[in-house]
């Protein structure tokens, strides 16, 4: 469902591909080479902007509200530039900047966070809220970092995960719900 508080608009000839299943909040911008997957949630306010590169966003991540994820196009010494590719089962807690950086399956990035081109966050790794990943900086799997500019704290273990996993499921059903409430309110 269209609607008029949300922008989704082409640039450069490429339009954001949006499944059918993925919930986007009023009040986003989607503009231009972006793809959000199934189950996907991007809550209310995001900015998420392929104008110069691309942006992926793989199924059942959500993306809270206010966060802003952009990319870099090629530039001397990089001529592929910098595109945001986003895994499966990703959190990415309210008001993060994710900029240029792959955040592999079940990674997270907590509220407020902010990651720089170049960047990599491994399948299950976290970047702590408040956090800055500094350009071309690598969480390993299973490892928690956190601080401006953040450093290695602590691996994560099982029952940490399996809790963040908990986060992906509410937020999948969470989204049906708020699904729901608009459509009632569009309808009534």
């Amino acid at each position: 469902m269209t609607r008029p508080d949300t922008t989704i608009l082409e640039i450069h000839g490429k339009r954001p591909r949006i499944h059918d299943s993925a919930f986007i909040a009023p009040g986003c911008r989607i503009i231009g080479d972006v793809e959000i997957g199934p189950d996907a949630s991007i809550w209310y306010n995001c900015v998420i902007r392929g104008d110069v590169s691309r942006v992926v966003i793989g199924a059942r991540t959500n993306v809270q509200d206010g966060s802003v994820i952009h990319c870099d196009g090629p530039m001397p010494g990089n001529p592929n530039g910098y595109p945001t590719l986003i895994g499966e089962d990703v959190l990415i807690g309210h008001m993060a900047m994710i900029h240029g950086t792959v955040i592999e399956d079940r990674g997270f990035v907590g509220f407020s966070a902010q990651t720089m081109n170049g960047c990599v966050i491994e399948h299950d790794g976290m970047l702590a809220a408040g956090a800055l990943l500094s350009p071309n900086k690598r969480i390993p799997a299973r490892q928690l970092w956190s601080g401006r500019p953040a450093t290695f704290m602590r691996d994560l273990d099982d029952r940490m995960l399996a809790g963040l996993q908990m986060g992906v499921k509410h937020y999948v059903e969470n989204a049906k719900h708020h699904v729901a409430a608009l459509n009632g309110q569009a309808e009534g």
